[in-house]
């Protein structure tokens, strides 16, 4: 076998290592399935004591399975073959006579996880990089290779679901607490772990009484409605048909995706021939493609020093010290950095849970007013308010301090990095590393490259910015570089519609409605109405802004932050009336100048290709993720797809 490797050991227990041919990661393809197969015939024909399934890979366990297959697919016998191949490997495995054993250290998702959950036995190691989780849902499909027949057994119906529908990942203490794994160990006691429990055959673990009731019949349809209500809070059936498709199989056919009829919605022919599968399929390999950037450089950095500790700097500088890295955080006195510290203790206790981790991650983030930190640093970013001058003085000043190998950069949403190069002897030092707001939600980060920056920066910052999980998109500097350009239209172009009287609800349920995950007005609030207008001027000089936009600058109702814009956000949350009708063509009218200037971007070469342009749109601006990128959607109207009308001219304006 090429990617198996079955062993015997002199106590009579087998090990089953995967270790797929020719690749870093381990994904289940059919001729590794094939293989599987083979591997339990084998085993049928001598059985062992106890079968342990292992990865021979260092980064993780199973990935899922193979994408690149789904692609294959080009009518409904090719993707009930698809379901068929795993649903039968895994239901075979589940079957055998003799104790198996799934030992998870790393990454463990979508048919990785369905394997595991075939196993008897499940073995989790208790480090940072080990996650479990279905996130089929994020591609428009389903988890058919058992996952959802499976994972409701072992955690109740509640915990299933919500991991199912939302495609989340746990890790692995979380795994141990909802009873998905029955030991959550370190790494050095993992073998002694695995060899114990197949020698001691502990019984397999049931569920509680009150959770076994989740799987009978009439409260399991209870449980499936409360869910369906919280999925239509964040996603409406006909852009997104998997989450209720996943509810309705676990509903009507106990989680087996092969026993619905091609003709029911929630079937995996179905679900594979909407366009929203295609699209997310799509939008997965464009994360893949931004993740692979940051493979092109071999720069790790150790310590990160940010100036300016206000909500950007701050943000940041708790992002880098959670994934693991020395921070120090610089800004004119203590007090400015208390805010900051305060947020970071509350991310590290959202995203750690256990109280030793969050002190650690709180250890590494160092208030440092006297900006000692910066000739210690491998990356200095500048985060400070939007000022040319002030920017100039900075790295100035940072320039002389820092490393000969450090990294500066500047956390710019708007002032050309060659305009603030010119304070520094060496220029071509400088490039921008673009975060954006909230930067714990939103994943992308702008590489922004200057005419003067170094050819070899752009790949070391794209590392940096793999290092600390997000996802780098290279762009030239340019007034708005990617996200901000292409969005301040749309933002612009919804505010004018207020202006003509339309309602701002009516304005946000347009967008809503063509699959925006918030509405534009919402959105300008949430970014700031300063912000907003700065923006617009920069993008359309000597263009007049909008004037509601104008007049609540000038009395300072800037939105979110407070309290007051175009809604009131006292509550916390912008305080809506019901939406009016949505007037004809508002929808393209609003998406119609993004896809324009979207165009207009990539004809000016500020990103490398459309692809890359989709992606800033998807993971910079939340851009209808099932229409698979503004480019895309454009471009399907010559394909014979319903495009409108006013978006389609916009295409070729």
């Amino acid at each position: 076998m090429r990617h198996w490797t079955l062993t015997r050991d002199a106590d009579g227990f087998a090990r089953l290592t995967f270790d797929k041919a020719g690749t870093t990661t381990n994904t289940l393809s059919r001729e590794v399935l094939a293989e599987l197969n083979e591997a339990l015939d084998e085993l049928d024909r001598d059985p062992p004591k106890g079968l342990v399934i292992a990865s021979g890979k260092a980064n993780g366990f199973i990935a899922g399975a193979d994408v690149d297959e789904f692609g294959e697919v080009e009518n409904e016998a090719d993707a009930v073959a698809i379901v068929k191949r795993g649903w039968d490997a895994f239901e075979r495995l589940a079957a055998v006579k003799y104790p198996t054993l799934a030992l998870v250290r790393g990454f463990c998702l979508g048919g990785g996880f369905e394997l595991a959950l075939a196993c008897r036995y499940r073995v989790v190691v208790d480090e940072p990089g080990t996650r479990l989780g279905l996130p089929e849902v994020m591609l428009g499909i389903v988890p058919g290779w058992g996952g959802m027949k499976r994972l409701p057994r072992v955690a109740g119906a509640p915990a299933a679901l919500d991991l199912m529908l939302t495609g989340k990942a746990i890790d692995a203490r979380r795994a141990k607490q909802l009873g998905i794994a029955d030991e959550c160990v370190p790494p050095r006691i993992m073998e002694n772990t695995v060899r114990g429990m197949l020698t001691a055959l502990p019984r397999p673990r049931t569920l509680p009484f009150p959770l076994s009731l989740t799987l009978a019949g009439p409260v399991r349809k209870l449980i499936a409605a409360q869910a369906e209500k919280q999925v239509a809070k964040r996603a409406r059936r006909e852009h997104y048909p998997a989450p209720y498709a996943i509810l309705e199989l676990f509903v009507k056919y106990d989680g087996n995706a092969l026993a619905a009829p091609f003709s029911d919605p929630a079937s995996l022919p179905s679900l594979l021939k909407a366009p929203a599968a295609a699209n997310l399929i799509r939008v997965f390999r464009l994360q893949e493609r931004l993740k692979s950037l940051g493979k092109e450089g071999d720069f790790h950095a150790l310590h990160v020093h940010v100036v300016g500790g206000g909500t950007m700097g701050g943000d940041i500088a708790a992002w880098c010290a959670l994934r693991g890295l020395t921070v120090t955080l610089q800004d004119q006195n203590a007090e400015r950095l208390v805010p900051a510290m305060g947020r970071a203790g509350k991310l590290f206790a959202q995203r750690l849970k256990d109280p030793r981790r969050i002190r650690d991650a709180t250890d590494r983030l160092i208030p440092d007013v006297a900006g000692a930190g910066v000739a210690r640093a491998d990356v200095i970013i500048e985060a400070i308010f939007e000022n040319l001058e002030a920017k100039r003085s900075v790295f100035a000043s940072l320039e002389a301090k820092a490393k000969p190998g450090a990294i500066l950069a500047t956390n710019t949403s708007s002032i050309p990095l060659e305009d603030i190069a010119t304070a520094m002897h060496d220029p071509s030092r400088l490039i921008g590393i673009h975060f954006f707001n909230p930067v714990p939600k939103m994943m992308l980060v702008e590489v922004v490259v200057g005419r003067n920056t170094r050819a070899d920066l752009a790949a070391r910052a794209a590392a940096f910015v793999r290092q600390i999980d997000k996802l780098p998109l290279p762009v030239k500097s340019a007034p708005g570089f990617l996200v901000n350009r292409v969005l301040g239209p749309y933002l612009m172009t919804a505010m004018r519609c207020v202006d003509e009287g339309i309602a701002p609800e009516t304005v946000d349920e347009a967008a809503l409605a063509f699959g925006m995950p918030m509405g534009p007005i919402e959105l300008a609030d949430t970014v700031g109405l300063d912000i907003c207008l700065a923006v617009g001027k920069m993008l359309s000089p000597g263009v007049e802004p909008p004037a509601r936009l104008k007049t609540l600058v000038d009395a300072g109702q800037l939105g979110k932050k407070t309290r007051r814009g175009f809604y009131d956000w006292s509550s916390g949350k912008a305080a809506k009336h019901p939406a009016g009708a949505v007037p004809a063509g508002l929808s393209e009218r609003l998406i119609g100048p993004f896809v324009a200037e979207a165009r207009a971007a990539l004809a000016e070469g500020i990103v490398a290709d459309a692809d890359l342009v989709d992606a800033g749109a998807i993971f910079g601006t939340g851009f209808a993720p099932f229409r698979g990128g503004p480019l895309h959607y454009a471009d399907s109207a010559g394909k014979g797809e319903q495009v409108p009308p006013r978006l389609a001219a916009a295409t070729t304006a």
